[in-house]
């Protein structure tokens, strides 16, 4: 029997009436009779003709696309596929499971991608007694945790050159309003300062916001010492308590009377001078308020020196803060006795508000989200409910945008060889559930520190309610640490970095850990003690290599204080050729 016969292949009738149709060497496939002789009948011969040539259109597309799979150049058509569909199969993001429970058999199971899950406890409970095999370690991390290259040493050099002349008569008064935190007030007070010297005005004592975040009613003198402040810029900008009387009379004896010019964020100094300084000349007074973020980070070099003036000069703490800060160094120095007054000090963003912010999972369940959702509700409310805002934590986490546990800042360090002799400070505020989570913290480094058991309760009373204060005696204890750990950003340890550059030669000193690498290591629990020990030593090796970096255009000077505030020195404490030095 031949083998394409309609006995064999089909329906008789079918392929009779499409006998005519097929050629001796190339018989049709029955499938295809089937479906022209019922195409005929519905719509004519005419109809068949057509329905051959669509079928016979898509046949040569088809082996079109399976011939250049073939060919170079169809071989890179299909390489994004190839490469997504391998990365799937790679990341695990589907595994084909056995559910010996199920008639079925075989199920598909959706599985985490890796660094989606919080499973950190689970991995320190594996690493622990590793760990506790290497406490009382005879060579010290600290000791040997910056590699310093003196050919990179640097010196501050923020002074300008005075002139006998004096300052010129000013143009008029500066009034803004600082609002956030301390150190978002730092930046507002530091670029009002700029923008005062900019414009030849008469800069007034700025007014603070009460912020509904930090719930802070401190006024400029409660935190900043006044009486250094206004004389340290003396020969460089006017700096006033207040308002002269005779201009306030102008304005109806009320600071809200004047003027309030709402300047857009990151503002150039020719918008200054164009826009605001005319204003300031006919009205004899302007408001600038909010001001936090209104000049831009790329400004011209003697506008900038009065930012670094400004910073790490002018503004120092109060004398109550001071005081007490000061205290509480020397406290850790004392407590550090074991590695020659060194410590760590770790800028712990674990708050309760941090964690809701973040959108971030741990391993508190359903009422953990219960509280976190509550959280959002109540301090961004409605942000996180709008329309069309998906929120993926497991995204968060393998972005490194989750905050660090104190567990996970505890397994960092002791991987980076900080054994159980280190004293380690923590500044932060309130932590969420903090019996719980600072507990392994504590377990893994025995002399834990925070502003709490390092101040007495009677220290500490006329700080309490005061988060700005509390935070500028954290802020202190963190610049005097050999290491600064920042967990989370923000204006807190944008400040700190900076100015530890300032202070130390032109090295952070800072671990800025890789928080996405630390997710997929954090997400397996049979990871080996001496391969995540080299990945820490990789990570803090890293840190030690960018301690030193130049400003580029766009960043911040408060972060990157040099080329601008700080002057490049030569091996053996001469200067660069290529640097000026600013008396």
């Amino acid at each position: 029997m031949h083998p394409y016969s309609p006995s064999r292949l089909g329906n008789g009738r079918c392929a009779a009436a499409t006998s005519t149709a097929s050629t001796p060497s190339s018989p049709s496939s029955p499938r295809f009779r089937h479906c022209r002789s019922k195409f005929s009948q519905g719509a004519g011969g005419g109809g068949a003709r057509v329905g051959a040539a669509k079928q016979s259109l898509v046949e040569r597309v088809v082996v079109v696309l399976i011939t250049s799979v073939f060919k170079r150049r169809g071989l890179l058509l299909f390489a994004p596929l190839l490469y997504i569909s391998g990365m799937v199969l790679y990341m695990g993001s589907f595994s084909f499971d056995v559910d010996l429970n199920n008639v079925g058999g075989v199920v598909v199971r959706k599985r985490a991608p890796p660094g989606s899950v919080y499973r950190s406890p689970q991995v320190f409970e594996k690493l622990w007694p590793y760990m506790e095999a290497e406490n009382n370690g005879s060579r010290h991390a600290l000791m040997t945790a910056w590699n310093p290259k003196p050919i990179q040493r640097w010196k501050p050099c923020s002074r300008m050159s005075i002139t006998n002349e004096g300052l010129p008569n000013s143009n008029g008064f500066l009034i803004i309003e600082a609002n956030g935190g301390l150190n978002q007030q730092r930046l507002s007070i530091c670029d009002a300062v700029a923008v005062a010297g900019l414009l030849n005005a008469t800069l007034v004592i700025p007014i603070f916001h009460l912020n509904s975040v930090w719930q802070d009613s401190s006024k400029f003198g409660d935190i900043f010492d006044e009486d250094f402040f206004i004389p340290a810029l003396h020969n460089y900008v006017n700096v006033v308590r207040e308002l002269p009387g005779e201009i306030l009379e102008q304005f109806d004896n009320n600071i809200s009377s004047i003027v309030n010019l709402r300047v857009k964020g990151w503002s150039s100094p020719t918008y200054y001078l164009e826009k605001v300084l005319p204003k300031m000349i006919r009205m004899r007074a302007v408001r600038i308020a909010p001001f936090s973020n209104r000049l831009a980070h790329d400004v011209p070099s003697y506008v900038q020196r009065l930012r670094c003036l400004a910073n790490f000069e002018a503004l120092r703490f109060a004398d109550p803060i001071r005081t007490l800060a000061e205290k509480m160094v020397e406290r850790m120095i004392k407590n550090s006795s074991q590695s020659e007054g060194k410590y760590v000090s770790v800028h712990l963003r674990f708050e309760m508000d941090m964690v809701a912010f973040s959108c971030c999972e741990y391993d508190g369940g359903d009422e953990e989200k219960r509280e976190m959702d509550v959280a959002r509700e109540r301090g961004w409310r409605g942000k996180f409910r709008r329309r069309g805002r998906v929120i993926r934590p497991g995204v968060n986490r393998m972005d490194g945008k989750c905050p660090l546990t104190p567990l996970e800042i505890g397994m960092m360090l002791r991987g980076m060889g900080f054994d159980n002799t280190t004293s380690v400070y923590i500044a932060a505020g309130k932590i969420y559930y903090e019996a719980k989570y600072m507990a392994p913290l504590r377990q893994m480094f025995p002399r834990l520190e925070t502003k709490d058991t390092l101040a007495t309760p009677e220290e500490l009373a006329v700080f309490k309610g005061h988060a700005s204060r509390l935070a500028a005696l954290d802020y202190t204890v963190c610049l005097h640490s050999e290491v600064f750990v920042t967990t989370q950003g923000g204006n807190f340890p944008h400040f700190l970095v900076g100015h530890r550059r300032h202070m130390y030669g032109g090295h952070a000193k800072t671990i800025m850990p890789d928080k996405r690498k630390l997710a997929l290591l954090f997400d397996s629990p049979n990871i080996r003690w001496e391969s995540f020990k080299q990945q820490m030593q990789d990570m803090l090796h890293h840190s030690d290599s960018k301690g030193f970096q130049l400003k580029k255009p766009s960043a911040s000077l408060y972060t990157f204080p040099m080329p601008d505030c700080m002057c490049k020195q030569m091996e053996g404490g001469n200067e660069d050729n290529n640097s000026t030095q600013l008396k």
